[in-house]
């Protein structure tokens, strides 16, 4: 049957509509303006923190509505080629027609799940924490297949990344890893991530070759940003200082430069030992455990919101993924029940899909309980 690119090219016009309806671009052209005006100002730079702000919000604002405008012009241009191909009865150019085609349902795809990201805090840069759970030496080593699932996927993207903490197992894998994705509404994506990961395999480090069942927990908060009032006194904190090590024990720094930073009213705990000097390791911590405690104080004002307003159906499960690479291979979502076949392909980072199902479910979900 030949392809409808009529009805196709219509129904990305739709798409993109109500993309650029949700993306207010009239408002994102005065924010450029706005922040163009701020930074072409000749004394911007005298307050260096103030100027970063001005200009990687401009380079934000801009990038969006690029993003909205590209996809209409990509629009008309396969529209164009459609023409040209059927006009002529090319069929090279309209393979090359269909090829464009797939490409950009996909890009209006993610570009309509973009929209979805509109919570208080979307737009931030990401911390992300994974922790091993039960299962022993397996619960290590799939907390590590984990870290590097998530640092390809944002090699993939071309995110930036940088690696705070890593404390690892004495036989393989990691205790816990700690890691920002540099780049605006990484927390707004990847906080769909968030949960318990179970793995199912048969176990490398088991001579008998039993399957074992393991477990790894996923954290994600937004990054703080100066403009946040979360300030926390002094008395508060606890800090210590130690020796930062690598895999098996082996010192990597003769000097106690490595910092663990205890909040004491929550019990919240951040270690930090990536960076070269205790005084990087030290900011490196407080600004982590501001953020976390920045999202601690919003799932309290929410849950409060919760409770005035009633009970509302619509929560995370506590395991909400399952990686089973035996007796067959399969990775499911349990919430969206969007599940896959390829299981190496997403452990080298192809959870896309799971992403934007993830997203789509979520928001489905907070539509629900506000009609409750």
């Amino acid at each position: 049957m030949a392809l409808d690119f009529d009805s196709e090219i219509k129904a990305l016009r739709t798409t993109v509509k109500s993309v650029r309806d949700v993306s207010d671009l009239d408002k994102l052209e005065r924010q450029m303006s706005e922040l163009e005006a701020q930074a072409s100002a000749p004394d911007l730079w005298d307050d260096p923190d103030h100027a970063q702000q001005v200009t990687s919000k401009l380079s934000r604002v801009k990038s969006e509505h690029d993003r909205v405008t590209g996809m209409e012009a990509r629009v008309d241009d396969l529209e164009a080629l459609v023409e040209m191909g059927q006009e002529e009865s090319d069929e090279e150019t309209l393979a090359e027609a269909e090829t464009e085609l797939g490409k950009l349902k996909k890009a209006v795809g993610e570009l309509e799940v973009r929209t979805l990201l509109n919570g208080e805090y979307d737009e931030r840069e990401a911390v992300v924490t994974i922790r091993a759970g039960a299962g022993g030496v397996d619960a290590a080593d799939f907390a590590e297949m984990l870290m590097r699932m998530y640092l390809r996927w944002a090699e993939r993207q071309g995110y930036p990344t940088a690696v705070l903490d890593t404390s690892y197992a004495e036989e393989a894998g990691l205790k816990s890893a700690t890691f920002e994705v540099k780049v605006p509404y990484a927390y707004g994506t990847l906080a769909v991530e968030a949960g318990t990961h179970r793995l199912v395999r048969i176990s490398p480090f088991d001579n008998q070759g039993r399957r074992q069942t393991s477990f790894a927990a996923v954290e994600v908060v937004p990054l703080i940003e100066s403009t946040d009032t979360i300030e926390i006194p002094e008395a508060d904190i606890k800090v210590d200082v130690f020796r930062s090590s690598g895999p098996g024990g082996q010192s990597v720094n003769t000097t106690d430069s490595a910092v663990r930073m205890t909040h004491i009213p929550t019990g919240t705990v951040v270690s930090m030992q990536n960076e070269k000097s205790q005084i990087q390791n030290r900011a490196a911590a407080l600004r982590v455990l501001q953020s976390r405690l920045l999202l601690l104080k919003k799932a309290e004002e929410d849950a409060a919101k919760k409770e005035m307003a009633g009970d509302i159906k619509a929560s995370w499960g506590e395991q909400m993924r399952s990686y089973v690479l035996h007796p067959y291979q399969m990775v499911k979502d349990l919430r969206t029940e969007y599940e896959v076949g390829s299981t190496s392909h997403v452990l080298d980072g192809d959870i896309d899909a799971f992403i934007e199902a993830g997203i789509r479910w979520k928001r489905g979900q907070e539509r629900d309980a506000a009609e409750e």
